[in-house]
């Protein structure tokens, strides 16, 4: 059986908006958090420093039709919608569009 892929992304989160940032995920909607699971996301953390910087972290057996999935689920549009204004840049780009992964240099076993 394939192994899932981990998978590590950055973003940056406006400084003055990091507690309604946390707020909003202490309350992600459920419908949200199923569509993530039916297409593929699994041990999905999100980690958030004081400035802003966003880590992600997944695993998933492809990243790509991961993201794909989600942009086909109507509750994933919603969602960005509404988490836009979060993220640095202005210009309304929704998050999961401005997923790259970082390259995995070492994994200890």
């Amino acid at each position: 059986m394939k192994e899932p892929k981990r998978v590590c992304f950055l973003l940056h989160v406006k400084s003055h908006r990091l507690i309604e940032y946390r707020a909003r995920h202490n309350a992600v909607w459920p419908e949200m958090i199923e569509a993530l699971r039916e297409t593929g996301w699994t041990n999905y953390s999100l980690f958030l420093s004081p400035d802003g910087l966003l880590v992600g972290y997944l695993e998933t057996l492809d990243f790509e039709a991961a993201l794909a999935g989600m942009a086909s689920k109507e509750v994933n549009h919603r969602w960005q919608t509404s988490m836009a204004e979060f993220f640095e840049g202005g210009d309304q780009t929704a998050a999961d569009e401005q997923m790259f992964p970082l390259e995995e240099v070492f994994h200890l076993k």
